[in-house]
């Protein structure tokens, strides 16, 4: 697929693939992390409705495109950026703190990383609205149900059952609370989340981790010897291996979980390099059937995984020769799903719009199933780790 956007070239740079090949890529990451980040208020002025949905809900992809908005902010200083934000915030964060549209005891854990980017405006503002919004979410994890090893349900109405999904939703926002509260006893809870699931979903014949797992082995998606679901998709393992770079941002350098979470997160790097695609640099919707009919090159699962490897990378948490993978990853994302609209906008292509587990209609978690689920432009879910991985290749 030819190139399909033009910006002004900050640098040209030059690197190895993985094959020896030589790749030119030509870009500069702040650039299109503000380019997109101006693209998502454009089309989204209410950023309570950057999922389509023109009603205001307190949700994880919404918050994960506010938590992007900061670190833009944070990156080049523009208030446009952190002003985004906090229209989210206070659409729902009332004169006395309460979250509007939460309610703790549905037990969702997706709930709670929308509070991440509220500890960027409490710094910023000390309003005391933020602090208690916060404490609300970190109240739910106190009482968010658990397996009988104490790791935490994806939600309520999904009992017994853990997803990859739910440690980018929890841990993260778990161990700024432990930081910012000086609050160290909770770290072994955050670790053990990883060790958990990990334990469960990781398959090391293929070096990728299952979409869920159901302790109980009841759901029709669960095998019934491993209680795991069938297969492994992309953005899942996205989503854990986002959660792996970003708790360690949290984690105290001498805290014994923390050689734990850097195998794992080890692990987990190494059976995504194990299947990028070695033309595009991508990686499929179902990650390790590529060459199986209607699998497709999705946006949101790339995007992730050129964010957690580009920070790993940059951050030393796995080798140096990870780079030029990740170096791949992002100049494939440009090359192939990146596109200029005509109102001066980009947009990123082949997102994924949902994808889960059980529920009604039941989502079986077969092939099939995560193929047939709706492809669109610009979903949160992919423009959040675009922005991030845009702002890592600028630091890389």
């Amino acid at each position: 697929m030819k190139k399909i956007w033009i910006i002004p070239v900050a640098f040209l740079m030059v690197f190895q693939s993985c094959s020896g090949q030589s790749i030119k890529k030509e870009a500069n990451g702040l650039e299109m992390a503000v380019k997109m980040a101006d693209s998502e208020i454009k089309q989204f002025p209410e950023p309570w409705t950057v999922d389509f949905n023109p009603q205001p809900v307190w949700n994880y992809t919404q918050g994960l495109i506010a938590y992007s908005m900061i670190k833009v902010w944070n990156a080049n200083g523009n208030e446009t950026y952190y002003n985004y934000a906090k229209t989210y915030a206070d659409k729902f964060i009332d004169k006395d703190g309460v979250i509007s549209q939460y309610k703790l005891d549905d037990y969702n854990i997706d709930a709670v990383n929308s509070g991440k980017f509220l500890f960027d405006l409490y710094e910023k503002t000390k309003d005391e609205r933020y602090l208690k919004a916060i404490n609300q979410l970190r109240d739910q994890l106190k009482t968010h149900p658990r397996t009988s090893e104490g790791g935490f349900w994806h939600k309520k109405r999904y009992p017994h059952q853990m997803w990859l999904d739910g440690l980018y939703m929890g841990a993260p926002f778990y161990a700024q609370y432990a930081v910012h509260f000086n609050q160290p006893d909770l770290f072994d809870d955050v670790v053990k989340q990883f060790i958990l699931v990990h334990k469960y979903t990781y398959n090391p014949e293929t070096g990728l981790n299952y979409h869920g797992w159901d302790e109980s082995k009841t759901q029709k998606w669960a095998d019934p010897k491993t209680g795991c679901s069938p297969n492994y998709w992309g953005r899942a393992e996205g989503w854990y291996a986002m959660a792996l770079v970003d708790v360690l941002d949290y984690l105290p350098q001498n805290h014994p979980g923390r050689v734990k979470i850097l195998e794992i997160l080890n692990q987990v790097v190494a059976g995504i390099k194990k299947y990028q695609d070695t033309k595009t640099g991508l990686w499929y919707q179902v990650l390790d059937q590529g060459s199986r009919e209607g699998n497709y090159l999705e946006a949101t699962g790339s995007s992730m995984f050129a964010y957690a490897l580009l920070k790993a990378t940059r951050k030393g948490y796995i080798s140096n020769d990870y780079k030029a993978v990740a170096l791949k990853a992002y100049s494939g994302i440009l090359e192939n799903l990146i596109k200029n609209n005509n109102d001066g906008t980009i947009s990123l292509t082949k997102c994924c719009s949902v994808a889960g587990l059980g529920g009604n209609p039941y989502r079986d978690g077969s092939y099939e199933y995560y193929i047939k689920e709706p492809v669109r432009d610009n979903d949160p879910k992919g423009v959040g780790p675009f922005i991030l991985a845009s702002l890592e290749f600028s630091m890389k």
